[in-house]
């Protein structure tokens, strides 16, 4: 059998200003996915720029891609993605270890996020001795820790009760009016509700591109 290409975007143009917080939503295979993984540098186009605090990122090479994911991006991911062998300060820290930042400097500022987050009670647990919500708050520290351009959460509540997601979305919304850009991936309208901009794919195409 050949292989068939399927295009997952195409002709997709839009630009993100510094303190936007936008929603991304559609229906299953529209995109959103891809979408993220792009933003993430997690992959590279096939045609097409993406230029990233000036830089066009489309064009580097996966080394360069690794560093500017280190140093200028923050994820949240559904399922929270913890080291369970590490506490909660640890797995905080990580983001710095492969930035060689100085471990006194790293364990301060993975302290700081932590208390910030509603976590100083528990510096030294681990993820299974957390609940959801919790684990989420680590991961939204650790995604803050290299203080990042942008954050980009898939799902962040997905797996999480209504209060414990409620609770999540209320510190995205803090953390938004400090001036943290946010791209949030979510199939709940609920959700998306929180951003201040809404983009609709479908078929791999931007349908609507909405500033509240």
């Amino acid at each position: 059998m050949g292989l068939v290409m399927v295009e997952a975007l195409r002709g997709v143009t839009f630009s993100i200003e510094a303190g936007d917080y936008i929603s991304i939503m559609g229906p299953s295979g529209c995109g959103k996915s891809t979408m993220l993984n792009l933003l993430g540098c997690l992959d590279r186009p096939t045609a097409g720029h993406y230029f990233l605090g000036g830089d066009d990122v489309s064009q580097m090479n996966d080394d360069a891609l690794s560093a500017v994911r280190g140093a200028r991006l923050g994820f949240v991911f559904q399922s929270y993605n913890l080291i369970q062998q590490l506490t909660v300060v640890e797995n905080i820290e990580i983001p710095l270890y492969y930035q060689d930042c100085p471990e006194d400097e790293s364990r301060e500022r993975a302290q700081d996020l932590a208390t910030r987050v509603g976590l100083e009670e528990r510096l030294d647990h681990k993820p299974f001795e957390l609940s959801g919500g919790q684990q989420q708050r680590v991961a939204i520290a650790r995604a803050l820790v290299n203080d990042p351009l942008v954050i980009l959460a898939d799902e962040p509540t997905g797996n999480l009760d209504s209060n414990s997601g409620a609770e999540i979305l209320k510190l995205f919304d803090e953390l938004n009016e400090q001036g943290k850009t946010l791209i949030l991936v979510t199939h709940d309208p609920s959700v998306a509700e929180h951003a201040r901009r809404a983009i609709r794919l479908r078929d791999g195409q931007i349908e609507s591109d909405v500033r509240k």
